[in-house]
């Protein structure tokens, strides 16, 4: 029977070998374990044999399966944090990159002190929404839905549970606790813990976007969310005072 894991893996996604054992050296030197795959191939075959913390995946990849393609299909199937690497600091691909559920997005050259961070900051932030079994989630209501606060958890109002990245879990847990307030997206961006991120305002766009699809029944004429033109946004329901929720 094998132990218990201590030390978070990372998968890193590159064709460009140097980038692949830079990253490994360094993750490795810094108590994390690292595995390499050079394209969707390596990728999910390591996949299908580890769990992974957090998936580095390079934007631009040679051959039949673009980054964007992979990092769709690891978001059919699992919710765990993707970082991007793009050697282009270009809007569209930022945005495109957020679309298809990444985390966060890193520009070619980085330096290795930034990765770390940004890594570290997306860790934390899925450790702190983990409780532990025997602790009680704090669990709100709103039309029907449950968002389970500490387990990040998200169950529409038929019982299915919605899963959702950790920007959009963020996203969410900040409307649900500012409701009825008119929120701009400079405070969207304090609320999220986004300021990395440089003030791009269209993240917190495309992230809202993202959300409605999965909580509004028409995501084109939001109910929930709504827009204050000019201003931000406004989360319209009414949540129900947190709960002590059972178990899912």
């Amino acid at each position: 029977m094998a132990g218990t894991r201590t030390c978070k893996r990372i998968l890193v996604v590159d064709d460009d070998v140097l980038m692949r054992r830079m990253l490994k050296q360094y993750f490795t030197d810094e108590g994390f374990e690292v595995v390499g795959a050079a394209n969707g191939s390596e990728m999910r075959a390591a996949m299908a044999t580890r769990t992974f913390d957090i998936v580095l995946l390079d934007l631009v990849l040679p051959g039949e399966t673009a980054g964007l393609d992979l990092a769709r299909e690891i978001r059919a199937t699992s919710d765990v944090p993707l970082v991007m690497l793009t050697g282009k600091d270009d809007v569209l691909d930022k945005v495109i990159g957020l679309e298809v559920g990444a985390d966060d997005y890193i520009c070619k050259p980085f330096h290795l002190r930034e990765v770390h961070a940004r890594l570290n900051a997306i860790l934390r932030r899925r450790r702190a929404g983990t409780a532990p079994a025997a602790e009680s989630a704090a669990v709100t209501t709103f039309e029907g839905w449950r968002l389970d606060h500490e387990r990040r958890r998200l169950w529409n109002p038929l019982g299915t549970e919605v899963e959702l990245s950790t920007g959009e879990f963020d996203m969410l847990h900040v409307f649900v606790t500012h409701p009825g307030r008119v929120l701009t997206r400079d405070m969207l961006m304090d609320l999220t813990r986004n300021r990395s991120r440089e003030g791009f305002d269209r993240t917190i766009d495309t992230q809202i976007v993202r959300l409605r699809r999965k909580i509004e029944n028409d995501p084109k004429k939001p109910i929930l969310i709504k827009s204050v033109r000019g201003v931000g946004y406004i989360f319209t329901a009414k949540p129900a005072a947190p709960s002590i929720g059972p178990d899912r």
